[in-house]
């Protein structure tokens, strides 16, 4: 005779175990931080093109900067609903912010 394995109080509703789910809010929270750092990391390389390079605006520094926003507005949804997937989305469009603006 077999047992059916029974919830326990250290797993979600959804069988995640919670720890799991702290550490991918507490990632999330983390990349705030490193958001920020692209955001600031963007900005700078949009005032170096506008003052050392041909100032014209390609459309990669916009996107850039969009790319940081997303990541914000991503990196919110994880904190609500913490999934892998989007704690990756969220540092992937952190690292395209600046990529893109050295594209500009």
């Amino acid at each position: 005779m077999t047992t059916k394995p029974t919830a326990t109080a250290d797993t979600a509703t959804t069988g995640t175990p919670v720890a799991g789910t702290r550490a991918l809010r507490f990632t999330a929270v983390g990349g705030f931080l490193f958001l920020a750092v692209c955001l600031v990391v963007t900005g700078a390389l949009g005032l170096l093109d506008a003052v050392d390079g041909d100032g014209a605006d390609d459309g990669f520094m916009a996107a850039g900067f969009w790319a940081v926003g997303l990541g914000a507005a991503t990196g919110a949804a994880a904190l609500i609903n913490p999934r892998k997937g989007l704690v990756v989305a969220e540092y992937a469009l952190g690292i395209a912010g600046p990529f893109l603006a050295l594209m500009d």
